[in-house]
């Protein structure tokens, strides 16, 4: 390498990127309002009025500082362990039901034991299963849109991962992670068609799973009809849904919900966004609503920049996120205004849960490493245009030269290069086509 390439080389790797603003400035919004919240919709929960806020406060640093390891953690490291990340996914669900460690709470053997705290297994692997993926989609991206095996090999995962929460049992994380499997699928490229199948065979056998436990059943009875039986399978949603009636447009004020004086079960976890419309109205329903819109949409923005620039394993790691935050924010909304039957997912980063904080933190944290990484390498082949122009601005025009003139020894040399390292570095690829 010569000296020039080799400076260069040096003032190409110096260059840095910076986080998403919009992406740190939703998160941090979202993750306020969840302090808010989760004290106004807790304090009459126990005997200590700041108890449940003292533990979300404690959870939420603690999920800072993941969030601020994962921010500073190369991407490559993390795809470079990925065997590891599905490994983790089968033990951890296993732990739950070692005597001892594993933990049951009504009936269900979600939770391990931790000493300080329960820790709920599925929250920690929903991030190691969108990394494993997302590496998978980068190692077989060709193979999945054209044969059936490579297609089918992250389905038979996922469905092994399904089986086990479905012995604890947890029916909502096993549809959320099958959802956020077929999102990614299709977002890697997958040939649709072929994925109809799977699909149209799967449908069916959640449906029976679904109605097979009578208390699933209960619940969509209760659902469809929940002022059916008040005080008892309808007690939590019609409780819910006099809460969001009460709040009206502009809601009751900061503090003054009713509902949440023991009447409406898990105030501060599963129904917050109930506490929220009955205190901040329709307004803060509809701001809770445009936050994670822009949440999930900012970070879909990403992941699709990462793969136009060839950085597939940060695009489909951004796009699993999105995914994620998106469908169970979805699904927590839906439950708590009564469009949806009731299911024990959080709201993510408002809900009080250590677990779900955590977890939660830990992937925003990779979330913004993604964003630093793209911005980064922007910067890198912005300087590369500079450079292959003899020091010339990137926004800079074209020389003017006269039609059919020849070209001087220097373009002739130097265009070629730049122009074909600039395409292997850009090009923009997302998938493959049927």
């Amino acid at each position: 390498m010569s000296e020039h390439a080799s400076r260069q080389a040096t003032r190409i790797d110096d260059i840095q990127g910076r986080f998403d603003p919009w992406l740190l400035g939703v998160v941090l919004a979202l993750a306020s309002l969840g302090v808010v919240m989760v004290g106004s919709s807790s304090i009459y929960q126990d005997a200590d009025p700041f108890h449940y806020l003292s533990r979300h406060l404690m959870f939420l640093g603690a999920g800072g500082v993941l969030a601020l390891m994962a921010a500073r953690t190369e991407l490559k490291t993390v795809e470079r362990h990925n065997h590891l990340m599905l490994l983790g996914c089968v033990v951890l669900l296993l732990l739950v039901f070692i005597p001892g460690l594993g933990v049951s709470v009504k009936g269900a053997h979600r939770w391990i034991n931790l000493g300080v705290s329960n820790f709920q297994v599925v929250e920690a692997v929903k991030v190691l299963f969108i990394i494993w993926l997302a590496s998978y989609l980068v190692r077989f991206r060709d193979e999945v849109n054209a044969t059936w095996i490579a297609m089918l090999k992250p389905l038979g995962v996922v469905v092994l991962l399904v089986a086990l929460l479905l012995l604890q049992p947890d029916f909502g994380s096993s549809s959320l992670l099958l959802a956020i499997t077929a999102g990614m699928l299709v977002l890697g490229g997958v040939n649709m068609p072929r994925m109809f199948g799977p699909v149209l065979v799967g449908l069916p056998v959640l449906a029976f799973i679904a109605v097979l436990e009578p208390y699933r059943m209960r619940r969509l009875t209760s659902f469809m009809d929940p002022w059916a039986d008040p005080f008892g399978s309808g007690y939590q949603l019609t409780n819910a849904l006099m809460a969001a009636g009460r709040g009206e447009w502009f809601g009751v004020g900061l503090g003054s919900s009713i509902q949440k004086l023991y009447y409406l079960p898990e105030a501060h976890t599963d129904f917050i966004l109930a506490v929220i419309a009955e205190e901040l109205g329709f307004a803060g329903v509809c701001t809770v609503i445009a936050l994670y819109a822009l949440l999930v949409g900012r970070a879909l923005w990403i992941g699709l920049k990462c793969v136009e620039m060839r950085r597939h394993f940060s695009g489909y790691l951004a796009f699993g996120i999105a995914l994620w935050i998106g469908l169970q924010s979805f699904v927590s909304i839906g439950v708590n205004l009564g469009l949806l039957p009731t299911k024990g997912l959080t709201l993510p980063l408002i809900s009080s849960g250590g677990s779900s904080v955590l977890m939660t933190c830990l992937a925003m944290g990779l979330l913004l490493r993604v964003s630093y990484e793209l911005e980064r390498a922007q910067r890198q082949v912005a300087r590369l245009r500079g450079e292959d122009g003899e020091g010339a601005s990137p926004l800079s025009p074209e020389p003017v030269r006269t039609p059919g003139a020849p070209r001087s020894s220097r373009e002739a040399d130097a265009s070629p290069r730049g122009t074909s390292r600039l395409h292997q570095r850009i090009e923009p690829v997302l998938g493959r086509s049927p």
